[in-house]
This record gives structure tokens, C-alpha cells and sequence, in this order.
């Protein structure tokens, strides 16, 4: 009995360690589809199979003031509207199917905007069909006669494959065969099931080269969809139940002892043929979430993944039996994702779950964006950043795809029609950018140390033995006989005969003795044929491990040269990249050439009208001038006529002053003296009228100010002949004022000690503070030093002398009313011309009248 054996997918550490290990460019190709109707405008125009062109529609470049630039996009193929699924698939699909079969994995997705034909490139429709159909077509054309039985293969729950003998993979096989639920294996003659029957046409039934016959193959399918980042399993059977339905469980992502990424508790279906695997998938995708939105009638709602992994072990020396080896056996997938495609809620009126959805779609797109601008900056720049993978499951799903596990293409489906413009530029930005990301290429699988051809040995020697098995040639059969001695005649007449037998007896002996000869030499020739063939079976063996390093060599020297092609494919592109963005800066230098042109005639209008304006400000400057001049001397002339108005006014009003005080004196001294008459007082010429014939004012009198002047506050008891100690903090600040404290005999101090305090009679203290309109006021705080009954000294202050600086032309910040300033314009003309001063002494604060 066999031993059961564990496959697992290889992980190769050491070769992805290296930094010079070779990196290919992720390959991106543009799909573009056709316009749904004639009188739709486009904005998508292909230029050639590499390359096409944006230009902004009508109505953006009337929103836009006609500020538009016409983009162009290069991608590694771009396939017009007029391309077939066929076309499509050997230029994208087929080389990855190829891939997948030399144990190389893949992963290949669509990408774009809702409504860009997505869905019907990777599935397609009845009589073209997609990408799917046609990887599982070419698939199984070309390893279904070297397919393992059913069972033989059986994958656990850790992301591996077991092997199984040959009783156990029956004993399965009778146990799925007794259920009745269970579908079997479609055949040919069976009727297929109508929706996936015309998918592909016989015609276009395709296989693929190099298939190892050497191997034993069977293939796994899986299908799953991630809807609002969780993890659906498509293919999960759920019991039905009309009263209490079940919902399906989210499922979550595990990584194996190899750090690849897989779901657990997936569904794996093994499939023998293309119709029963298009039947599984079909089976999923009518579970798939789908949904009616105003930009698409049949909108995924959902990213749906189907994955084929293929498992291949190869036979034993006798190419009869698979060998049990674990390490022999190979593991490969291929993923094809078909993304949700981003929308605008402005466009869709998404509400309620449609929105979620297209929430959590353009989130996860999102970071697949985000992903792809890290790697790309870790890559150009030499960074080391951190990519989010983990931020959305479709990047964590495939991460080890973007670090070197297999080979990554996708697919940009673009519509081409105005509404989607501003989408498109989007996507085409997103797909430039993805194109300069790097991935690791695959290596190949290690060769197996057995000889070639061993299937076809063993199927040579089973041909043989059913050809033994068969009756013998009766020509071959004659030709053996006549070579033999002949037979004497046989017959006995008389009983007495005793030479009819030894005659036989001796011809028989002699025919035996040629019999072995022949034999012994039919083995002679049969062990040297059969040397000879070990010979050749070698020699054949050394020449065809020769020329598959001659070939590998030259797949080498073939990478290199395509290499340097898809890097001359890309100097040449860059080139004329280059060429049509210098075309572009020399219409734009050309258009800035112009705009100055304009700009500096616009600028020297502007300055001979500024020169004109400046002139003009001149003039009524000089004017306004004229006019202040003669405004300020009409007005210096009426306050001359006022001031000489209030003078006449004051002198008549002290003469009845007088003329009263000398009738009141001659009152008195009548009553003193007797019947003395008084003299009649004269009246003061009123020449001085008459010259100025001015008008006296009408306001009335002001009443006489009287200053009560405080005899305690004075200057001179701070001059006295006492000592004084002067107490002046450092933080004081040195004024520039004509008036300064300045106390002789005194002691000056910072700090006042008792030391000092004991040789003076007096003490003073400067202290500086800020008054309300802004200025430094010194306060000088004058008291008498005693002694106390302790021996010590003690201040008794007494008075207190203010120093302040005023500005006689700074407003006041106390807003007065109208009835206040006209008494103090009264005020001051009333009052007698004093001397003044910006720097003087104030003892108390006067009080208005």
C-alpha cells in the first residue's frame, strides 16, 4: 500500500531573496468598447495598437472656458472596438494558461468604471465566449489524456493537496457515486446545459505546447466574491429552508506555514472536463450579487474571484504509477478577478445598500491604488515603505502575487462615450501608473531526474503484451515449420516395426535441438537489442537533457532579446512620448510667448495711464494746496476777529466791574464821611472800536476761574536740609524730562537697609507706572523714618508727588460731549495767557469748573 504523500505550492525564498533576481512590468492592455448608440459622442479615439487619445467633450470644455489639453495613453496593446474575445484571449489569456501549466501562477483582472464591459470580457456571452471559458477550454484540450482519476488528488484545509493510493481514490469515487444529489461528469453525449452550450465554437478549440507527458494533472476550481470586504464562498452547499433561511457565512483569510494567502474553508471542486467546470462556475455566479442601477442594468454589486489551480505530479520510472513524493509534486493557480466598477453617486442616485456598496467598492479600489503608488515609489525611489495590504481583502487576497509569486496583467475596459470622460481620465491615470510597477518573475520548476518518454515506454510495452496475447501468425507459423528437419512417414503396419519410432524419436530430437538454438539465439539477440535500446535510452537521455539546456540557454538568450525589445518598445514609446509633450510645450511656450506680448502692451497702456493719473494727482494736490492756504488764512483772520472780539468784550465787562467796585467804595465812604458826592467814573474811549468795527460775539460771559492752589504739596520740603535715603529699583526706567527729582543730601539705594535707614530722617521711593494715555508717570512716595522700641527702624508715609509726561497734541482716548468742548473752546478763551509747558508737576488732580 502507498503512503499518502502532501503537495504543497512551492515557495521559493532563496531566489526571491536575491536583489538580482529579473523583474517584469506589470502588463496592462486597454479594452475599449463600442458606443451604445450612433449619435453618442466619443472621447476616446485609437490612435494606434499601443497607443489612444482623450480629448475632453463638448459640453466639459464650455464648462471649462475651452481650457483643455487632448491626453495620450500608451499601454503594452490596446484593442479596439472591432477586437474579437479570440483575438483578446491569445494576446492576454493564453500565455498565462501556458504559464500555469510549466507550475507558473497568474493572475489576471479587469479594471474600469461601471458599465465597461468588465463582465462580458471575462465571462463573455453565448457564441463569444470570454476569458473564462476559453482558459478552461484550452486547459483541459491539453492535459485531459494525461489527467489523474478522480481522488487521486485531494486538497486538506491548510492551503496543501494529499496524495492518495489507488484504493482509497476508488473507495471515494464509489462513495460519491452512490449519492444521488450529487451531478456527474457531463459527457459528450449527455445535452449540455443551454446557457454555457455555444460559449465556444469546436473550431476554436485551441491547446497549448510543451505539455510534460510525463505528469499526472487534476485540476481544482474555486469561486468566491468579496462584497462589502467580506468574503463570500460562492460554491458552498446551504441546506435550504423555506421557514428560517440561513445566511451564508463571511470567510476569512489564513496564511499557510509558506506565507501564501488563501481562504479558509473554501470550497474546491475537482472538474474533468470544460463543461462540468463551466457548470461549477456557473452554479457560483448565479449566487453572485448583482444589482439594476441607472448607468447599468446588470451592475456587480460584488469582486468576484474564480481561481483554477492545477496539481501535477509526475510518474515513476515504469511511467505506470504516480510517484508518492511530496517534494515532487507541483501546485499552480491561475486567478481571474473581475472587479466592481467604480461609480459616482451623483450619477447613480445610489441610496440606502446600493450606496454602502458603492461605498465599500470604491474604497477597495482605492487601495489597490494606494498599494500600487507605494510599490511603485519603494521601487523608483529606494524606499522601504509599508504597503497596505491588509486595508482591503482583494489586496491581501493577492499580495503575494505583487511579491514575486507569479505573473500579474490586467485588463483597462473603457467607455468610450462623453458621460464617462472624467471616470475614464481616472482610470487611465491608475493604469499609467500601474504599468511602472515591477514584479518578481517566476522561476521555472526543477526538473525531474527520471528519463523522458517514460509514458510512451510503458504504453509501447502494454501494446506489445495485448499483441502477444493474440493468436500467433500462421504465415510466420509455416515458414518456422518448413526450416525445421521433415517428419518420416509415421505410420506402424506391423507391430514387430522397431525403426518407424527411433526415426521419429531422432528427427523429434533433432527439431528440439534446433528449437533451442533458435531460442538461445532469439535471447542472445533479444538482451543485445534490449542493451542496445538501454544504450540508446541513455544516450537519447544525455542528448535530450543536453538539448533541454541548450533550450533552456536559449529561452534565456530569448528572454534577454525580448527583454531588450519590450525595452526598445518602451525607449521608442518614451521617445515619442517625449516628442509630442516638447510638441506640447512649444505650442504652450508659443501661447505664453504670446500672452506676454499682450500682457507687456497691456502693462506699458497701464503705465502711461498710471503717469497720466499721476500727473493729474499733481495738479489737484497743487490745487487742494491752494485751497488749504486760503481756507487756513480766512480762518486765522475770523479767529484774529474773535480773539479781538472776546478782548473788547472782557475790558467792557471789567470796566462795569470797576465802575461798580468805585460806586460801591463811594457808598461806603459817603456813609464815612458825610455828603461828599462821588465823582461820576469816565467811560474808557471806544476808539478802539470804532477802528476795528468788528462785531462782538454774542455768547455769554464765561464765569471767572479760580485755582485753589494746595500750600501742603510743595517742591520745597523735598529740598530741605534733611537726609534723606533715596530708594530707587533697578527697573526703573531714565526719563529725558528738563524736570528731575533730584534730592540733595540724600543716600541712593536699590535696596533699602536698616543701615541706611539709620542715618536718615526722611525716605523717599520712586516708582514708575503707565497712565491711561500711555505715558510713564514717576511717583516720588515721600515718609519720616523713626526708630521703634525694638531698636529698628520704621517708615511712616505722608505724601506722595507725581512727575508726568503729557503730549499737548496727542488726542485724548476719553470721547467728550459737544456741550463739554465748546465750555473748554470758552474756557480757553476766556482764560489769561499762561506759560506752559509738556513736563510739569501736577500736586492734585484739578477738577473742570
Amino acid at each position: 500500500m502507498y503512503r499518502f504523500g502532501k503537495g504543497k505550492t512551492p515557495r521559493r525564498h532563496g531566489l526571491k531573496k536575491t536583489s538580482h533576481a529579473e523583474k517584469d512590468p506589470v502588463g496592462v492592455y486597454c479594452r475599449i468598447r463600442p458606443l451604445g448608440g450612433e449619435n453618442e459622442e466619443c472621447c476616446i479615439e485609437m490612435i494606434s495598437n499601443t497607443t489612444i487619445q482623450l480629448h475632453a467633450p463638448d459640453g466639459l470644455k464650455a464648462n471649462r472656458n475651452g481650457e483643455y489639453k487632448e491626453t495620450q495613453y500608451s499601454f503594452k496593446k490596446v484593442f479596439g472596438i472591432n477586437t474579437t474575445q479570440r483575438e483578446l484571449f491569445e494576446d492576454v489569456a493564453k500565455p498565462l494558461v501556458e504559464d500555469l501549466i510549466q507550475c507558473k501562477n497568474g493572475l489576471l483582472f479587469t479594471y474600469g468604471v461601471t458599465g465597461s464591459g468588465k463582465t462580458f470580457t471575462m465571462t463573455g456571452s453565448p457564441g463569444e465566449g470570454g476569458l473564462l471559458p476559453r482558459s478552461l477550454d484550452i486547459l483541459f484540450n491539453s492535459i485531459g489524456p494525461f489527467q489523474a482519476k478522480r481522488f487521486v488528488f485531494k486538497p486538506d484545509d491548510k492551503n496543501g493537496i494529499d496524495i492518495q493510493n489507488d484504493v482509497d481514490a476508488l473507495l471515494e469515487r464509489q462513495k460519491r457515486d452512490s449519492q444521488p444529489c450529487v451531478p456527474k461528469t457531463p459527457s459528450s453525449r449527455q445535452k449540455a446545459d443551454p446557457e454555457f452550450a455555444d460559449m465556444i465554437s469546436p473550431e476554436e478549440a485551441c491547446k497549448a505546447d510543451n505539455v510534460d507527458e510525463d505528469c499526472c494533472y487534476s485540476i481544482f476550481v474555486s469561486y468566491i466574491e468579496i462584497y462589502n470586504n467580506y468574503i463570500y464562498d460562492l460554491l458552498e452547499d446551504i441546506p435550504f429552508d423555506p421557514i428560517r433561511p440561513k445566511t451564508p457565512q463571511s470567510k476569512i483569510l489564513r496564511e499557510d506555514q509558506n506565507h501564501n494567502m488563501y481562504i479558509a474553508g473554501c470550497t474546491e471542486v475537482e472538474v474533468k472536463s470544460t463543461e462540468e467546470a463551466f457548470e461549477v462556475f456557473w452554479r457560483g455566479q448565479k449566487k453572485r450579487r448583482i444589482a439594476h442601477t441607472q448607468l447599468n442594468r446588470e451592475s456587480s454589486r460584488s469582486h468576484s474571484v474564480f481561481t483554477l489551480k492545477l496539481v501535477q505530479a509526475p510518474l515513476d520510472a515504469d511511467g505506470d504509477h504516480i510517484m508518492q513524493d511530496k517534494n515532487q509534486v507541483n501546485v499552480s493557480q491561475l486567478c481571474l478577478v473581475d472587479l466592481a466598477g467604480s461609480e459616482r453617486n451623483s450619477r447613480t442616485r445610489a441610496e440606502g445598500s446600493r450606496l454602502r456598496e458603492a461605498g465599500n467598492i470604491n474604497q477597495s479600489l482605492m487601495t489597490l491604488r494606494t498599494c500600487m503608488e507605494v510599490l511603485r515609489e519603494n521601487q523608483m525611489c529606494g524606499t522601504n515603505k509599508m504597503v497596505p495590504y491588509r486595508d482591503s481583502k482583494v489586496t491581501h487576497l493577492f499580495k503575494n502575487y505583487f511579491d514575486g509569486e507569479g505573473k500579474v496583467k490586467m485588463i483597462v475596459c473603457v467607455n468610450p462615450k462623453a458621460d464617462d470622460y472624467e471616470e475614464t481620465m481616472l482610470v487611465m491615470r491608475f493604469a499609467e501608473m500601474t504599468q511602472e510597477v515591477e514584479v518578481a518573475r517566476p522561476v521555472d520548476r526543477p526538473i525531474c531526474g527520471l528519463a523522458a518518454g517514460r509514458r510512451q515506454r510503458n504504453q509501447v510495452f502494454r501494446d506489445d503484451q495485448a499483441g502477444r496475447s493474440n493468436a500467433d501468425d500462421p504465415v510466420l507459423l509455416n515458414q518456422f515449420i518448413e526450416s525445421l528437419p521433415p517428419l518420416p512417414p509415421c505410420d506402424l503396419i506391423d507391430p514387430s516395426d522397431d525403426q518407424t519410432l527411433p526415426r521419429l524419436i531422432e528427427v523429434l530430437k533433432r527439431r528440439h535441438h534446433i528449437h533451442q538454438l533458435k531460442t538461445e539465439q532469439l535471447n542472445k539477440t533479444a538482451y543485445t537489442l534490449r542493451s542496445m535500446l538501454q544504450q540508446f535510452d541513455s544516450q537519447c537521455g544525455a542528448k535530450e537533457n543536453f538539448i533541454h539546456d541548450q533550450q533552456s540557454k536559449l529561452g534565456e538568450k530569448d528572454k534577454v532579446i525580448f527583454s531588450q525589445k519590450m525595452e526598445l518598445e518602451r525607449m521608442e514609446k518614451k521617445s515619442k512620448t517625449l516628442e509630442y509633450k516638447i510638441d506640447i510645450l512649444q505650442r504652450t511656450t508659443d501661447m505664453y510667448e504670446h500672452d506676454k506680448r499682450s500682457l507687456e502692451q497691456e502693462l506699458e497702456t497701464r503705465a502711461q495711464k498710471l503717469h497720466r493719473e499721476q500727473s493729474e494727482r499733481r495738479r489737484m494736490e497743487q490745487q487742494m494746496q491752494g485751497m488749504v492756504t486760503d481756507t487756513k488764512f480766512k480762518w486765522e483772520k475770523e479767529c484774529k476777529r474773535r480773539v479781538n472780539a472776546k478782548q473788547l468784550e472782557m475790558q467792557n465787562k471789567l470796566w462795569v466791574q470797576d465802575e461798580k467796585l468805585k460806586q460801591l467804595q463811594a457808598i461806603v465812604a459817603e456813609s464815612s464821611s458825610g455828603s461828599e458826592p462821588p465823582e461820576k467814573p469816565q467811560r474808557p474811549s471806544r476808539d478802539r472800536d470804532r477802528n476795528h468795527g468788528q462785531k462782538r460775539s454774542s455768547s455769554p460771559s464765561p464765569q471767572p476761574v479760580t485755582r485753589e492752589i494746595n500750600p501742603v504739596h510743595r517742591r520745597s520740603h523735598s529740598a530741605g536740609g534733611e537726609k534723606w535715603v533715596d530708594h530707587k529699583p533697578p527697573s526703573n526706567v531714565d526719563l529725558d524730562t528738563v524736570m528731575q527729582p533730584i534730592i540733595p543730601n540724600a543716600i541712593q539705594v536699590s535696596t533699602p537697609s536698616g543701615k541706611a535707614l539709620s542715618k536718615c530722617h526722611k525716605y523717599v521711593l520712586r516708582h514708575q507706572e503707565l497712565a491711561s494715555d500711555g505715558e510713564i508717570a514717576t511717583k516720588l512716595i515721600k515718609g519720616n523714618v523713626f526708630k521703634t522700641r525694638g531698636g529698628g527702624q520704621a517708615v511712616e508715609f505722608t505724601d506722595v508727588e507725581t512727575l508726568r509726561q503729557e503730549c499737548p497734541t496727542r488726542p485724548s482716548r476719553k470721547r467728550r460731549s459737544d456741550s463739554s468742548e465748546t465750555q473748554d473752546e470758552e474756557d480757553q478763551e476766556n482764560r489769561a495767557p499762561v506759560a506752559s509747558t509738556s513736563r510739569t508737576f501736577v500736586h492734585q488732580k484739578r477738577r473742570k469748573p
